[in-house]
């Protein structure tokens, strides 16, 4: 029987976020303009990408974690090698050669939802060899994030990904997966995405992406309508959860995932979990209850923050919470509780950590009435 231990992999990168000097920005059309000289406060520089933000969140959540991500042998790699050393989390790290440390700029203007100003760098060299079979031997768990910003992975229809999915599976490891949005523009916008989601899922036990990542992917015509619909402003604030979500989330049903959880931003979080049967098939090292975890689906409410200051990173650290509270033998019910109320606490800072309280402080507050948002 393995341990707890869990492998998070895929995408790191150094955020940069310039904190704005305005407490609320109504319209950017109206303020970052050509030529314009914005005042602007003190930066925030941090680790970001799922590596970071999921995989210190578990380890400060208590669980044993090792993170696996690649970055340049350059003054931002070793700027992203001395932040995870003081957590004691950069044993994974791999400085490469002849590449750069991604980097993302944050624009994350108050009352409006982030633009990301990205270079992918050494990530989009990560392969499926990067993981090791010695490091999967002692893993429960292997959560992957943010293929879409990995190259490597999601060219030749994610054969790279797929190959390091079966691995994980063959070695008894439950898998989990995270997305990351697409630029239509790019080369992953122009991947099939549907295909190397069949190929994929099959392979996957919990898939969390967002709503907005697996329309694109699965459903380009929908995407589009919600686009038109929405007419600039926030998608998850115009969908509808039969006639929007549910398509969405039967077609994932139909690829093999087992567990299911959309991130749809402020409203909340879909979830979808299958028979008792197929939950067998994440293995015996998650000691699931699965009488309590089959059969599940519904919408969860986001819980209603004391201050709203960034949604950096609060996708991933609202999955580390659900993954660390599956890991520690919660219930569903607790697990998607404590999900919402992680992701809740992220965005009262302006990283994806500082936020971060533990599940008893969660729990706590929970229990004290913690007001959601309403339908």
């Amino acid at each position: 029987m393995k341990n707890n231990k869990v492998i998070i992999a895929g995408h790191i990168c150094l955020d940069i976020t310039p904190v704005f000097m305005a407490q609320k920005v109504d319209s950017l059309r109206n303020y970052l303009v050509p030529g314009k000289l914005i005042n602007m406060k003190e930066a925030n520089v941090h680790t970001g990408g799922a590596v970071a933000n999921t995989g210190l969140a578990m380890k400060i959540l208590g669980m044993d974690v090792k993170l696996i991500g690649k970055a340049g042998n350059d003054a931002f790699g070793r700027i992203v090698q001395e932040l995870l050393r003081e957590y004691g989390a950069d044993d994974g790290l791999i400085l490469a050669d002849n590449t750069s440390t991604s980097y993302t700029i944050v624009v994350a203007p108050p009352g409006i939802d982030r633009i990301f100003l990205h270079n992918s760098g050494a990530n989009d060299t990560f392969t499926s060899e990067d993981i090791t079979e010695e490091d999967l031997e002692s893993a429960a768990l292997l959560h992957f994030g943010y293929p879409p910003l990995m190259k490597s992975m999601y060219q030749d229809n994610g054969a790279e990904l797929v190959k390091l999915f079966q691995k994980a599976k063959s070695m008894e490891v439950a898998t989990s997966l995270d997305m990351a949005a697409v630029d239509a523009k790019s080369e992953a916008g122009r991947a099939d995405w549907e295909k190397i989601l069949s190929k994929v899922l099959p392979y996957v036990d919990f898939f969390v992406p967002s709503i907005e990542e697996l329309c694109y992917m699965l459903d380009r015509t929908r995407f589009k309508e919600w686009t038109a619909r929405a007419d600039g402003m926030d998608i998850t604030g115009i969908l509808d959860i039969e006639k929007d979500i549910r398509p969405l989330a039967e077609k994932c049903a139909g690829l093999g995932v087992k567990v299911l959880l959309l991130k749809c931003g402020a409203p909340g979080m879909y979830y979808w979990t299958s028979s008792r049967e197929a939950l067998k098939k994440t293995g015996d090292n998650l000691k699931l209850d699965y009488s309590d975890w089959a059969g599940r689906e519904g919408f969860e409410r986001s819980y209603i923050p004391e201050r709203v200051l960034s949604a950096t990173g609060a996708g991933d650290i609202s999955i580390a919470a659900f993954l660390t509270a599956m890991l520690m033998g919660y219930s569903f019910e607790e697990c998607i509780h404590l999900s919402s109320a992680a992701g809740a606490s992220c965005v009262e800072a302006y990283d994806a950590l500082s936020g971060l309280k533990t599940l008893k402080e969660l729990e706590r507050k929970i229990q004290n009435g913690w007001d959601k948002t309403k339908k």
